[in-house]
């Protein structure tokens, strides 16, 4: 018996050593400042991060702690969020504006300091302050730790492709004047791929990326969207692609011609490259959903693919779908399911404690200084956020101060109507809204589900929601009114995909589920900026649980101040 327990101890030490070995510090400088940039023809200052745009990719494992000084020298408030990072009991370093933490204002510095536990895959970083996001940005990869491997063979290599927005403007300005005039911003003037806009835009022959393969090998891409105001179809001429993993959560592989991605979320796809030599498109065009129709930037970004020993100098282009190809979006959304039993799996929690209604679309607020008299706006059961400013949120939840926020957000709309119905989309006693700063409180460990159901106001249209601080699971997703005696009877408690930003269906809803069990202060809200901008959110307030290893502790003192 001495001998066995010997044995056990020696096995738990030699477990808890290798797996302390396994983690790292890894340790980023990010130094913000403004950059004299060429696209389009067009000379333009833009904010970027180390001087490059995209900003650097951080590449970590699972297991690691992760470091980042950043250094505000732009002219702007600043914040970074870590997108899709849980941020364990490291809500501090969440990033969002007036949120986690005040602003870093122009001259000052704020050290990320936070571990990276239970994610494997491709995540993000970006700015959370205003339009900036069009710019601040950059990949985030968590590979297995250490003697751990991928549930699939691993690729020849893999490659980020970030997907971005490009205005001839400063994106400040363009944000500036949509709030002046309460009309939409301006639309962009080009889509990128890692930064640049390809070959199909003016002045662009030599700002088009170039990625060279090897005939037979198979490559991982790391698809992120990061755009701000579009989805995309992705597309590669004559390519399959293999989906193994969504906002860093592994799927049963899915062969798919063409990935659909919504701002903020993330794709994996290996493809292997099995053509005849020659050079291929690869190219993203605009999903626009809106009925009616609003003006969008129709235009479609390309980066080449060069096979290794060819000399073709004319690549082939893929069939793009056609703008508003809604089923091709809703095939691609709703056929993704999650590993089940995979790395970093997480089964679906069954017995839920709190069901939430959440009514999401496009609204009008009065504005005496608006054209009209009127501006627009977006809500969350009728409630249009607005963010404080003398205080965070999470600060004002920790240290108990008043006035910052109320915690009585509703858990239903406060009419019930014919959501999706377009005949009540101007109705004056419907779609006008109000801002307030309001949470949901949640207790410690408890089960979430939420039916977000879109609505017709002003036009109808597939909105990306985005929640901090968690991954959830997608049960399901279709069009129309939910049903709630019927469509629980669809729900995948199975192998549903786990997303931290879901694409509600234009005209219909999406419920998701999650567990409650990282205590601080998270928003919840569209990832589309202009519908952030306009009051699309609202915040969980998640109380601390019952041990010190689930207290959310102080602020590091370094925290930004109002």
């Amino acid at each position: 018996m001495a001998r066995l327990m010997m044995f056990l101890v020696a096995c738990a030490l030699a477990v808890l050593a290798s797996s302390t070995v396994s983690a790292a510090i890894v340790e980023h400088s990010f130094i913000v400042k403004n950059l004299m940039v060429r696209r389009l023809c067009h000379e333009q200052v833009i904010t970027a991060v180390n001087g490059s745009l995209p900003g650097p990719t951080i590449r970590v494992k699972e297991g690691d702690t992760l470091v980042v000084h950043v250094f505000n020298e732009s002219p702007y408030n600043l914040t970074i969020h870590w997108h899709g990072v849980f941020q364990l009991l490291t809500g501090w370093a969440d990033g969002p504006v007036y949120i986690t933490q005040c602003p870093i204002l122009p001259g000052c510095k704020y050290t990320h300091r936070f571990n990276i536990t239970g994610q494997e895959g491709t995540l993000w970083w970006h700015a959370h302050v205003s339009f900036l996001r069009a710019t601040v940005y950059g990949a985030l990869i968590i590979r297995p730790r250490s003697g751990h491997s991928y549930p699939f063979p691993k690729p020849h290599k893999e490659i980020p492709i970030l997907l971005g927005e490009w205005w001839n403007a400063n994106v400040n300005d363009v944000e500036a004047e949509a709030l002046l005039t309460g009309a939409a911003p301006s639309n962009s003037d080009a889509y990128t791929i890692n930064g640049r806009p390809g070959d199909l835009y003016p002045c662009s022959e030599n700002k088009t990326y170039r990625l060279k393969v090897k005939r037979g090998k198979t490559y991982m891409l790391r698809i992120i969207n990061a755009v701000l105001n579009s989805q995309l179809f992705f597309k590669i001429a004559n390519h399959k692609m293999t989906v193994v993993s969504v906002d860093a959560a592994y799927t049963e592989p899915y062969v798919t011609n063409v990935v659909v991605s919504a701002p903020g979320q993330t794709v994996d796809v290996l493809v292997t490259f099995d053509e005849p030599l020659g050079s291929y498109y690869m190219a993203a065009s605009p999903y626009a959903s809106t009925f009616p129709a609003i003006p969008f930037d129709n235009t479609t970004t390309t980066g080449i693919i060069q096979y290794v020993g060819s000399t073709s100098q004319t690549p082939v282009m893929p069939a793009l779908p056609d703008f508003n190809d809604t089923p091709t979006a809703h095939k691609f959304y709703s056929n993704l399911t999650g590993l089940a039993n995979g790395p970093q799996w997480i089964p679906v929690p069954l017995d839920v404690d709190e069901h939430m209604l959440i009514t999401i679309g496009l609204n009008f607020e009065l504005c005496a200084t608006c054209q009209g008299g009127q501006r627009s706006a977006a809500s969350m059961n009728n409630q249009s956020f607005m963010l404080p400013e003398k205080l965070s949120i999470l600060e004002a939840s920790f240290y108990n101060v008043s006035g910052i926020y109320t915690a009585d957000f509703p858990d239903e709309p406060p009419v019930k109507f014919d959501y999706t119905n377009l005949n009540l989309s101007t109705d004056p006693s419907l779609v006008y809204t109000q801002r307030t700063t309001k949470a949901k409180k949640l207790k410690f460990n408890s089960t979430v589900e939420i039916v977000f159901q879109n609505t017709a106001f002003l036009g109808i249209e597939n909105h990306p929601m985005h929640l901090h601080g968690y991954s959830f699971h997608v049960l399901a997703q279709e069009f129309g009114n939910y049903d709630a005696v019927n469509d629980p009877k669809k729900f995948n408690l199975v192998n549903p995909q786990a997303r931290n930003t879901i694409a509600v269906p234009v005209g219909g809803w999406a419920v998701i589920r999650f567990r409650a069990n990282n205590p601080g202060v998270w928003i919840m809200h569209c990832h589309l900026d202009v519908h952030l901008t306009w009051g699309l959110a609202m915040v969980f307030e998640v109380e601390n649980g019952p041990t010190p290893s689930s207290t959310l502790p102080p602020p590091p003192s370094d925290l930004p101040k109002c």
